[in-house]
């Protein structure tokens, strides 16, 4: 079977969850279509995929593709998604944020607009469903898809129950992680001796990159923890070398910090090199995004979360608020508690970029904030085996479901 497959083009959750999809479908044609971010993290791991083309092609030429290929599997794309419906193609939307989408419509109204799409071409879909947000322009791919596939986070079952309630037979379909398994199995096979370097400490970015954050735009979080990695060095003599990965640190951008004899060095790792590390290096810091957090617990290990770069980070540290991993975690929201956060993607991103640089470049809030995460870490050091094994299996249950490999399987049948 042909498949084109692509990504939503916001840091590397989605293209990290797309090459997990794409690796549990080793038996059918995979061509990637895509830009950006998840194209760099696509051609970070050709492997996943039997073609990548990279830029997007054309309109036409996407047409073309979908209409020679058998099916579209698209991690969070709306609009690959309604360009398979345009073009007939059967669509598979596969979604780990399920839960997170926002909106002040019912479904019954998202459905009544995906029910008269207009089938004339993409730009009158596209301006049919203009009064969408992106949020509710995600929930109207799932309603145009011919199968879903979302990953279990807690509210996952009550949208779901949403869903069905509407009576057209397109329910989402529950999922455990959406993680490269194979990979984390090879990973988990790996002693400290064969990773391919050796750390004390693994610092995880993630691909930072959004629809308002890049390298030098709403920088601010980097900037902060630019500022922070060389007092981690000092703070932290255990840590004599310190692996800080992600998007921020690819090509050029890699650089090493040095202090008193310890380094940092910033790169940016293909994702099972990345696997590797997280299964040998003793102590794991990262950002609080799903794809990451799964992979480690998948690995038996237990990260600490560093503060939040995005409202989405905000909303799943607060989903999972009775675990320890979200007791733990210092948010920015607590150095700044006066400065209020908006219960929206956009402008609650906006304003915790904000924050960020309020703590970076003021010498009085970068030491709370400098002194607030050594608290944090100390405390995670200080944990016991018995301890961080309970505080995994506590996630693990709150994110169990069916394995991603069968429910693929059951919706590509």
């Amino acid at each position: 079977m042909r498949l084109v497959m692509g990504a939503q083009n916001c840091g590397f959750g989605p293209a990290a969850e797309l090459v997990a999809v794409s690796r549990a479908l080793p038996d059918h044609h995979r061509v990637f279509v895509g830009e950006g971010v998840a194209a760099e993290f696509a051609l970070r791991n050709p492997d996943a995929f039997d073609e990548i083309r990279t830029p997007t092609p054309s309109d036409q030429d996407l047409r073309q593709l979908l209409l020679d290929s058998d099916r579209l599997v698209s991690v969070m794309d709306a609009d690959l998604v309604l360009r398979a419906v345009l073009a007939d193609r059967p669509a598979i939307l596969v979604d780990s944020l399920f839960s997170f989408w926002r909106t002040d419509r019912p479904p019954a109204a998202i459905h009544r607009l995906c029910a008269t799409l207009p089938r004339t071409g993409f730009a009158a879909a596209d301006r049919h469903l203009g009064e969408l947000s992106p949020h509710e322009r995600v929930l109207a791919a799932h309603l145009l898809a011919t199968h879903s596939v979302v990953q279990n986070f807690p509210g996952v079952r009550e949208r779901i129950a949403e869903f069905a309630a509407l009576g057209t037979g397109r329910v989402p379909r529950t999922s455990g992680a959406l993680v490269d398994h194979d990979g984390l199995r090879a990973a988990g096979r790996t002693d400290r001796a064969q990773a391919p370097a050796a750390y004390d400490l693994l610092v995880n970015l993630g691909g930072f990159r959004n629809f308002l954050l890049d390298f030098d735009a709403h920088n601010d979080y980097l900037l902060l923890i630019e500022r922070w990695l060389p007092d981690l060095l000092r703070d932290w003599p255990q840590f004599g070398r310190v692996l800080v990965c992600g998007g921020p640190f690819g090509g050029r951008r890699a650089r090493t910090v040095t202090v008193a004899g310890r380094r940092a060095d910033c790169r940016l790792v293909p994702q099972r090199e990345l696997l590797a590390y997280v299964a040998t290096t003793p102590h794991y810091l990262m950002t609080p995004g799903l794809t990451t957090l799964h992979e480690a617990l998948a690995l038996g290990r237990l990260p600490l979360a560093l503060p939040e770069q995005h409202y989405a980070h905000l909303f799943t540290i607060r989903r999972l608020d009775r675990t320890h991993f979200a007791k733990t975690a210092l948010s920015l929201t607590d150095l700044l508690p006066d400065h209020p956060v908006p219960e929206d993607d956009f402008t609650g991103t906006a304003a915790l970029v904000d924050i960020a640089g309020r703590i970076c470049h003021d010498d009085a809030h970068y030491a709370r904030f400098r002194r607030h995460l050594n608290e944090r870490i100390e405390h995670y050091l200080a944990l016991g085996p018995a301890q961080r094994r309970e505080a995994v299996e506590e996630l693990r249950t709150a994110l169990d479901g069916p394995p991603l490999a069968e429910v693929l399987a059951e919706v590509l049948r």
